[in-house]
């Protein structure tokens, strides 16, 4: 599947949310830009992120990996970025990947320059930008964040900490709140066909991106169709409970001006269509029902199934 002119798309999230769409996304256009969100603060990346002070690098990665090519090439370095050692020593835990990118960062002092060194090396099928340029982090206000007052509100800390919370998350919020975005992101926001926001961690990877003004001032005001992608299920402790419908809800309560054209769902998931649907249509959208789903693991999206999804709502626009 490709097109002569291959559209300009921007996806946008986290983890391996954004890694399914982008792996789905690169067999449709070589116009490609991930945007990622940039506050983990665990594992290699928030060790490497506290140690030296720059950007955590595992997102990033992550949508590196995903745009690796199917040959044997793309598919051989994305094993490589992807490999994590294991030791008794300090090595521990960290990606070849993570590593690879913060000495790139090093040398040319430059976090955009650096990522695009590594997409050269790896063949990326795209571009990969951070959201921001300065490492952020998560708060959320969580009701029950502890079993013995299951009523208390309280403010939990660290995106790791919040995607895993007991509680229910009511709220998020960045540290510093008003970051500065990434200038080359925003403009590939601003100069997109297409714009992919989902699936993904809601609170964590997915809803952060509008919570940049520079950004959500960009997704507001680009000339691109805005497609919403929604998980395949409540992710336990951060959404656990939600309904597509609430997915929708929470992203407009967060960005009222986003303008979306099209929301995209796994019809399996979806048990009141007419419920979803409503929804969509409140916010201008109209809803896409697809088979996208892993027949083999249960909750992951199958990126040959997501890339058919998109070649329609993209043609169909």
């Amino acid at each position: 599947m490709s097109w002569s002119d291959d559209p300009a798309v921007v996806a946008l999230g986290g983890g391996h949310g954004l890694a399914a769409s982008l792996a789905a996304l690169r067999r449709l256009t070589a116009e490609l830009t991930a945007v990622v969100t940039v506050a983990d603060n665990g594992g290699s990346s928030g060790r490497l992120r506290g140690e030296f002070g720059v950007l955590p690098p595992g997102d990033l990665r992550m949508a590196l990996a995903a745009l690796c090519g199917d040959d044997r090439w793309g598919q051989t370095w994305a094993k490589v970025l992807q490999h994590r050692f294991e030791s008794h020593g300090e090595m521990d835990g960290h990606s070849v990947g993570n590593l690879l990118i913060v000495a790139l960062w090093e040398l040319l002092d430059d976090h955009v320059a650096g990522l695009d060194w590594v997409g050269g090396l790896l063949g990326a099928r795209g571009r990969v930008l951070p959201m921001a340029l300065t490492p952020l982090d998560i708060t959320a206000d969580v009701r029950g964040a502890t079993p013995d007052a299951p009523d208390e509100v309280s403010l939990v800390r660290g995106q790791v900490e919040v995607a895993t919370t007991l509680g229910d998350v009511l709220d998020v919020h960045l540290e510093p709140a008003d970051p500065t975005a990434c200038p080359e992101a925003v403009q590939s926001v601003l100069d997109a066909d297409f714009v992919v926001l989902g699936p993904g961690s809601w609170y964590s990877s997915v809803i952060p991106h509008v919570l940049v003004p520079g950004l959500r001032a960009a997704l507001e005001q680009t000339r691109g169709r805005v497609v919403v992608t929604l998980n395949l299920e409540a992710q336990p402790g951060e959404t656990d409970g939600f309904t597509p419908e609430d997915h929708l809800s929470v992203l407009h309560q967060h960005a009222p001006d986003l303008a979306i054209d099209t929301v995209l769902a796994d019809r399996a998931a979806v048990v009141h269509e007419a419920r979803l649907r409503s929804a969509a249509s409140d916010l201008g959208a109209r809803l896409v029902l697809a088979d996208v789903a892993r027949a083999d693991a249960p909750g992951q999206h199958d990126p040959e199934k997501l890339a058919r999804a998109y070649a329609l709502v993209l043609r169909e626009n």
